[in-house]
């Protein structure tokens, strides 16, 4: 193997055998044949003329994506006891259900939860503003949507993320118990992945209560007569899920739960 070096000024060639291949490594990564660019890495990131296209090439993203996991840890890093609340961003403000999302907000400020919400309309700024008028903690963890709007007025302390993913890890790992009020597809979504969470141990197990016991009860009893019933889940997979009417039945089972666990700090692994 013969190697060509241009001065130190350029990249290095490398020839192996009869074939002439040219090869240059750039850190880990090999380079061989038309792969091989004519440019170094300093080069590349001190060039004022290039164009803006690698701010949406999937090393930024990761770059913009361990950026945000940052910026979420370090504001809820100090926030104490919490419960994520979810629903409709379609609720209306003269509804049964927002009414409700303002008695559970204040209700988890006054036996000391922070809350948490997606920090839209609809049923989640129901809950954050029962949690603001009761003096709590409201916190809304905002997503990038096309449809939707920014964060509602009753949030103290917001954060705006740009991928689900990042989004729905601040929702678990800060909150000791989640209350899904009626919702959509995305309510169904942090539903089902907190029950996930729960069912494979990957999180101290927290309640999920569903409240609204005539929208709910459709979607258990399948949960039951087909899941459960097919064998696709386990029969002591209900007891994950408790539904209710009550506020007040809704604060016992998340006092319960964290007597059960025997901690004040969220219920996640720090790992």
């Amino acid at each position: 193997m013969t190697s060509d070096r241009q001065n130190g000024d350029g990249p290095d060639r490398v020839s192996t055998g009869p074939r002439k291949t040219a090869e240059k490594r750039r850190g880990p990564v090999l380079l061989r044949g038309e792969q091989v660019d004519s440019s170094t890495t300093d080069q590349r990131l001190l060039d004022s003329a290039q164009n803006a296209d690698w701010l949406h090439t999937d090393p930024w993203r990761v770059m913009r994506i361990q950026s945000e996991f940052v910026e979420g840890f370090g504001a809820l890093a100090e926030l104490g006891p919490a419960v994520s609340v979810f629903g409709s961003a379609r609720t209306a403000a003269d509804s049964v259900e927002y009414r409700a999302g303002e008695q559970i907000g204040r209700a988890l400020v006054e036996a000391g939860y922070a809350v948490i919400t997606g920090g839209g309309p609809g049923a989640m700024e129901s809950a954050n503003k029962g949690a603001h008028e009761a003096g709590g903690t409201s916190v809304g963890l905002g997503i990038e949507l096309p449809f939707e709007q920014g964060l509602n007025q009753y949030v103290d302390l917001g954060l705006n993320f740009r991928y689900f993913f990042v989004r729905k890890t601040m929702f678990v790992k800060y909150s000791q118990g989640f209350i899904v009020l009626p919702g959509g597809f995305g309510t169904l979504d942090e539903l089902f992945e907190a029950l996930t969470l729960v069912q494979t141990h990957k999180v101290t197990r927290f309640p999920v209560i569903l409240f609204g016991v005539s929208y709910w009860s459709g979607l258990f009893e399948w949960v039951r007569n087909t899941l459960v019933a097919e064998g696709k889940a386990s029969p002591s997979d209900l007891e994950l899920i408790q539904i209710t009417d009550s506020v007040d039945e809704a604060m016992k089972i998340l006092d319960e739960a964290r007597l059960r666990n025997g901690v004040v700090n969220p219920a996640h692994n720090p790992e």
